[in-house]
């Protein structure tokens, strides 16, 4: 199988319809989507609505969550998105948030937000010790998640120790079947790690492989969209610095 791993899209309608673009251009046979598909960015109906029409596997993030949470664990700028959201939203859409899961599996890779180790405590996996706490909750060989919206590759050998790779992206990474192994897809909607294009990644499970992916997309036009809502100017300007 062939699967097109999807993050953080974040209300982002540019970025994502590149990224689907490019998902079919490369003959993808599913897609699995992480969570947070709105907040901060200005079309949160229209990628909900794309996310839904895929009928793929999606589960919960914590964006989505606070849309009938409160947000009060956020920063200013997220809560403000996330209020500017919520009046953008149709009740049903609200509801089809709300009622994602924290997890799933799909062919035995497992799907969380943020970090296994607590699904809903979204804990950021930055480093080797939040990723060890992450492998040792789940057992799968594969676990894949986002929240962080930078893209890591880390590793559980048999000595029960963790290791960070690092990421080459368009190259495939050999997943060893010697080891567990956990990635951090990176974000479609909103990337840190200053690289403006969208983040995703395509798992191939017959050849063991991850290729982490990046794809352009008109960011700047994202960004007006950002100014015309009034969400916070940085936002837009995060757009276009991938930072």
């Amino acid at each position: 199988m062939r699967l097109a791993v999807l993050t953080d899209i974040h209300g982002n309608r540019e970025a994502l319809a590149a990224v689907l673009a490019d998902v079919t251009a490369r003959g993808c046979d599913a897609i699995a989507v992480l969570g947070d598909i709105v907040g901060y960015g200005p079309d949160p109906g229209w990628c909900l609505d794309r996310i839904r029409e895929l009928n793929c596997v999606t589960i919960k993030g914590n964006h989505d969550a606070a849309i009938k949470g409160s947000g009060a664990d956020m920063s200013t700028n997220a809560r403000l998105a996330i209020d500017w959201t919520r009046a953008q939203l149709a009740p049903d859409q609200a509801d089809w948030l709300d009622a994602l899961p924290l997890t799933a599996e799909i062919e035995g890779l497992a799907l969380v937000h943020a970090s296994a180790e607590a699904p809903a405590d979204w804990i950021y996996v930055t480093s080797e010790p939040t990723a060890t706490g992450c492998l040792r909750a789940s057992r799968a060989r594969l676990t894949l998640c986002g929240h962080v919206h930078v893209p890591q590759l880390y590793s559980l050998d048999m000595r029960g120790m963790v290791a960070g790779m690092t990421v080459k992206i368009g190259q495939a990474m050999p997943l060893l079947r010697t080891r567990r192994w956990l990635a951090v897809v990176g974000a479609v909607g909103q990337p840190r790690d200053r690289c403006p294009q969208a983040a995703w990644a395509l798992v191939d499970t017959t050849r063991d492989e991850i290729t982490f992916r990046r794809t352009p997309y008109d960011c700047g036009a994202t960004a007006l969209k950002v100014r015309a809502a009034g969400l916070p100017e940085a936002l837009a300007l995060r757009l276009l610095s991938g930072d």
